[in-house]
């Protein structure tokens, strides 16, 4: 079963992008032709290949069934499947957000609502 939720990395420009509605994509997403999300568990592999070492990152929880835009599972990464968003990321379905931020047993703190 897949999640029902799933997150997407954002520089500090991009968050504020959102911030105004809607998200079209990063520069990799607008290549590809849609915008790429992680589960939580593929979170860190994400962050240590495409964002090692940049500051100023954030974290959104996406609810992927509030998408009105297709959301597909494929295979990407070791042939894991990953959420890509096949549309545009609109701030009405993102239901937590945040700067990025660890634990202190190094793990990744998930945004929470509220």
């Amino acid at each position: 079963m897949t999640p029902s939720v799933a997150y997407k990395i954002l520089t500090e420009p991009q968050m504020k992008a959102l911030e105004t509605g809607a998200f079209t994509g990063a520069p990799v997403d607008l290549a590809d032709g849609y915008i790429h999300l992680s589960t939580a568990d593929q979170l860190a592999g994400t962050i240590a290949k495409h964002f090692a070492g940049q500051p100023d990152l954030w974290l959104a929880t996406v609810d992927l069934d509030a998408q009105d835009a297709p959301v597909k599972w494929e295979p990407s990464r070791g042939g894991a499947l990953f959420p890509h968003l096949y549309g545009t990321l609109l701030l009405e379905t993102v239901v937590a957000y945040g700067p990025l931020a660890y634990e202190p047993d190094g793990t990744i703190r998930l945004p929470v609502a509220g």
